[in-house]
């Protein structure tokens, strides 16, 4: 036995192939996944039509629908059809391998039951609105189910790239769709609703990416087009900027760099990001994580050359280590807040280790914090740690009474080296109070750093208005304009 699955096309009649057309005259019947499609009102009358509508009624989730469709089509085709002992033609909108999952779902099952599948070419929706669009598909086009997208957080979609998401059937779907789009898009970048191409009822809607949800016209016959963004926006055209400076052509002082020759670099980076963190500034911390993303595609880049890795490598290998360490998000653990997740992530990040066969390297539960990280935040890194390990105080009254017993062993010594050491246990109490109270030590004091800066800044210009300097100010004047300096900074 053999099914013939045939493509109906766009939706004109007239753009059925001659192979099709052939087939389909000389047949009795002809079994279609569903009976909304324009095609068919142009089939031969000596045709009879069978659809599978009756699925999509009993069923709600659209996988089912399609996975008892290809069950009862191979059901069909084992017995060569309820009419007659002719082989079985299937019907499908645009080409059978366009978006067709009973398609995939028959031709994988058909050879286990010793079916013979023979696919019949259509033109399928992507052709018309090529035209209807007048694009070119070597442009990069990306062709895309909207289902998908709607499914997703983030779109798989090359934004330097256009994009036609197919089946964009309902407002429900467009609205998903929209949300993920909007993780990669502006709300006004200008998108078009290709509807029903390849018709007589084609039309192009021109509008805002925001708006793709408020049309009541959305139907099995809708496609979304969304041209490139203006500007070179995707990971993959940043990543083909600085292989270019790599590589031969590019620049002298690119192709110089290593990865020791950046590591003052990529720390100054890094301080610039937390410098816009510091001051809530969304327009230079856009900036400045784009300075940090450059070393670290820089830096992989340079591995790319050495033939160490490749960012595919660095990629995949945070991904999976995300999604193991998640396993409330992406498995079936349950967890009862932040706490469980952290003692979570813990278990997770040992067994891993030792599966690796390094568990052994880490002696202490403190082992594994970067010797690099300033002392303040180490300081924060090791309480915590420690902390894991049930060595920790009961409250944060003891806390307290810790940083008190630390300032006052400070004021009382003498010697001076000791004073030192007691200063540092002052420090190391109050990284602790800190993280009690849930406060990042290094930001904090960054930031009083900042309030001193602005405060004493006022003072000099108080200062400069009465044509004098801070040096040649007493105490109590030094006290006057440092309290004015507070009423207006805050």
């Amino acid at each position: 036995m053999t099914i013939t699955i045939i493509g109906l096309g766009p939706g004109d009649p007239a753009l059925l192939t001659r192979k099709a057309w052939d087939i389909i005259s000389t047949a009795s019947d002809i079994y279609v996944r569903t009976a909304r499609h324009p095609t068919l009102e142009g089939l031969p009358a000596s045709v009879t039509v069978h659809s599978f509508d009756h699925i999509y009624e009993q069923t709600q989730q659209f996988a089912e629908v399609y996975a008892q469709v290809a069950e009862e089509v191979l059901r069909l085709g084992g017995q060569g059809g309820e009419n007659s002992a002719l082989d079985v033609i299937y019907g499908v909108p645009g080409h059978p391998l366009v978006g067709e999952s009973t398609v995939t779902a028959i031709v994988q099952r058909a050879p286990e039951l010793g079916i013979a599948v023979e696919i019949v070419d259509g033109l399928s929706f992507i052709e018309p609105a090529l035209t209807a669009l007048q694009l070119d598909a070597l442009d990069g086009l990306q062709i895309i189910d909207a289902l998908d997208v709607a499914a997703a957080h983030h779109p798989p979609i090359d934004p330097d790239k256009p994009a036609l998401l197919a089946q964009l059937y309902s407002r429900a779907v467009a609205g998903d769709v929209k949300l993920t789009l909007l993780n990669q898009y502006p709300p006004e970048h200008e998108v078009a609703v290709v509807q029903a191409a390849g018709t007589a009822y084609q039309q192009v809607i021109h509008l805002p990416l925001a708006e793709i949800d408020r049309r009541d016209d959305l139907a099995h016959l809708s496609t979304l087009y969304i041209p490139p963004l203006p500007q070179p926006s995707s990971y993959l055209t940043f990543q083909e900027t600085i292989a270019y400076l790599r590589a031969p052509e590019g620049c002298p002082w690119d192709r110089e760099q290593t990865h020791q020759t950046l590591r003052r670099h990529l720390l100054e980076e890094t301080y610039e990001v937390l410098e816009a963190l510091d001051e809530d500034d969304p327009e230079a911390l856009q900036e400045e994580l784009g300075d940090l993303l450059l070393q670290v595609v820089l830096q992989t880049q340079i591995a790319i050359d050495e033939e160490e890795f490749r960012m595919s490598d660095v990629i995949a290998g945070i991904d999976a280590k995300i999604k193991r360490r998640h396993p409330h998000v992406f498995g079936d653990v349950i967890v009862n807040g932040a706490g469980d997740v952290v003692r979570n992530w813990d278990a997770i990040k040992k067994a891993e280790k030792e599966a690796a066969g390094k568990a052994e390297e880490r002696k202490s539960a403190l082992d594994g914090i970067p010797r690099g990280l300033p002392a303040l935040a180490e300081a924060e890194a090791i309480g915590g740690k420690a902390a894991r390990q049930n060595f920790d105080w009961r409250s944060i009254d003891g806390v307290l009474a810790k940083v008190v017993e630390e300032v006052r062993e400070l004021q009382y010594v003498e010697d001076e080296i000791q004073r030192e050491a007691e200063f540092g246990d002052v420090i190391f109490s109050l990284a602790n109070l800190a993280r009690w109270l849930k406060i990042d030590p290094e930001a904090a004091l960054r930031a009083a750093n900042h309030k001193f800066r602005a405060r004493f800044r006022a003072m000099e210009r108080m200062a400069h208005e009465q044509e004098r300097s801070l040096s040649d100010l007493n105490d109590r004047e030094l006290d006057d304009l440092w309290n004015a300096a507070k009423r207006q900074i805050g």
